[in-house]
């Protein structure tokens, strides 16, 4: 079941494309965090949604949010597609034990071993204020997201 908006989000530790260890509590009293899972690394759609987050990183990266981009591929991967398109946000690895932190919120498909396409926007307390799952077919709509950190 996926994780519901009021709902305490669930903590996670993942590595990033660099291999450094990022915790989501480590946000708590100080950072608003958006967490935007993503099936794959070096698909059309993935790619156009984080270039969408990387050329607008400003409001979703500041001394007010953080964003973190979560996908099962591993930390290597995550590293040649961070550096291939410029992304200068946390790509996280959530490859073993595989898609964990996914199924934590709700959103690993088993049959394909992918996460859907789950953005969470988790306030300074840890409280998932908004949240929007999609098909690994569907993009989602940037603007959805810029409006709920408005909010906050």
């Amino acid at each position: 079941m996926t994780i519901q908006v009021g709902q305490e989000a669930p903590d996670f530790e993942l590595v990033d494309q660099n291999g450094e260890k990022v915790k989501l509590s480590s946000f708590r009293g100080t950072k608003n965090v958006v967490v935007v899972f993503f099936p794959f690394a070096f698909t059309g759609t993935c790619t156009g949604e984080l270039c969408a987050l990387r050329d607008d990183l400003s409001v979703f990266q500041n001394e007010k949010v953080q964003l973190l981009a979560i996908s099962c591929d591993a930390k290597f991967t995550q590293k040649v597609f961070a550096d291939k398109e410029g992304y200068k946000f946390p790509l996280l690895s959530d490859f073993w034990p595989h898609g964990a932190t996914a199924q934590k919120y709700g959103v690993f498909n088993a049959e394909h071993g992918l996460a859907l396409r789950g953005t969470f926007i988790i306030d300074k307390q840890g409280i998932v204020r908004w949240s929007v799952v999609n098909s690994p077919a569907e993009a989602r709509n940037l603007e959805d997201y810029k409006a709920a950190l408005a909010s906050l």
